[in-house]
């Protein structure tokens, strides 16, 4: 009997010793919380349009996907609870440096940051140009809150999690982790807001997520993270940068509010290639005279692409020109870059390179 009892106690000992093995094996993630639809939370299970986002705190959300337990060690921490379209600079800079101070930590190996939708491609563009680790940062959302039928929270959450526990995640910048697919942070963007497929690159994917395993076809080619000349580290404030919309019977009074209210830059979300009407150029022209960085990008949705010295002549304008970057985050790249410079043509080789 006592030898029976002994075996149990042998196996039952072998059993934790294996179990707590593997959990301190298992890769440590933070999971940085900030609002969003993600922690949404409708009246009924058909609202999946109508709800309140920012509602679920980050234990809660923790708590809703026991599975993260088998991909990666996971603590969470509540940074915001806000929806995303209020993200301010302010909020950019505070995410931003709490990011930093985690990377540093050898107890983490991935940050997976939760964040509502209407604003996330941009602050997965601001870390990926001013965080300075190759550790996994993947952002990550939801087009419909938890409490819908078919709702994408939970299974993008785990995702997201399994990215950032991975090794081979390392190096590739911030990602966005979404509709099983792994999109840069540079160049995704929302495409749609009521379907779950909604964050699409006109590049395409840099690769899939299937049952928490990466699948990669390409890699980024544009300078970010640990290639980046910024450093979030070195930033404690954001100059301020204006979007003013181009269109059809367009007037110079959106440019000229945005310069008098302090803009340094203003993006222009031009038609087509960056298009310029032509009773526009005058007034965007004074404002570069009075020392306000004018930048040319395109509003068209599947992926504008600006070139220079096309539509308009920029390098007699002293214009800038966004390349294939969408007026939102033409916005984030000229406003980092206005802390290290305020010349055009530096300005010109950041948009190229970045």
């Amino acid at each position: 009997m006592f030898k029976r009892i002994f075996t149990r106690c042998a196996v039952f000992a072998a059993g934790c010793a294996a179990s707590l093995a593997v959990m301190a094996a298992q890769p440590n993630v933070v999971i940085l919380a900030t609002g969003g639809t993600i922690a949404g939370a409708g009246a009924e299970a058909t609202n999946s349009a109508t709800y309140q986002a920012a509602k679920v705190p980050v234990d809660k959300l923790i708590a809703g996907v026991p599975e993260l337990a088998k991909v990666a060690a996971v603590r969470g921490e509540q940074v915001f609870q806000i929806a995303s379209e209020s993200f301010t600079n302010e909020h950019l800079l505070a995410l931003g440096k709490r990011v930093s101070a985690l990377v540093k930590q050898a107890d983490v190996d991935g940050i997976v940051i939760t964040h509502g939708t209407d604003t996330l491609e941009e602050t997965a563009y601001f870390l990926n140009l001013v965080i300075k680790s190759d550790k996994p940062i993947v952002l990550v959302g939801s087009m419909r809150p938890g409490t819908a039928m078919s709702a994408d929270g939970m299974l993008n959450l785990y995702n997201a999690v399994a990215a950032a526990a991975a090794k081979d995640a390392r190096g590739k910048g911030v990602l966005v982790a979404m509709n099983d697919e792994l999109n840069s942070g540079r160049d995704v963007s929302k495409m749609i807001n009521i379907q779950t497929g909604a964050f699409k690159s006109p590049w395409g994917p840099l690769g899939m997520i299937v049952e928490g395993r990466n699948y990669w076809f390409r890699l980024p080619a544009k300078r970010h993270t640990v290639n980046s000349e910024f450093d979030i580290d070195k930033i404690d404030s954001l100059p301020l940068v204006g979007i003013a919309y181009g269109h059809g019977n367009v007037a110079d009074t959106a440019y000229k509010a945005l310069a008098a209210s302090g803009a340094k830059a203003i993006i222009h979300a031009g038609t087509g290639n960056g298009s310029v009407a032509k009773n526009v150029v005058a007034g965007l022209r004074e404002l570069r005279s009075q020392g306000v960085q004018i930048i040319r990008s395109s509003h068209v949705n599947a992926g504008g692409f600006v070139l220079r010295n096309a539509e308009q002549p920029d390098d007699q304008y002293d214009w800038v020109v966004a390349h294939d970057l969408n007026p939102q985050k033409a916005r984030i790249l000229a406003t980092v870059a206005l802390t290290k410079t305020g010349d055009s043509k530096e300005l010109q080789r950041i948009f190229w390179e970045y």
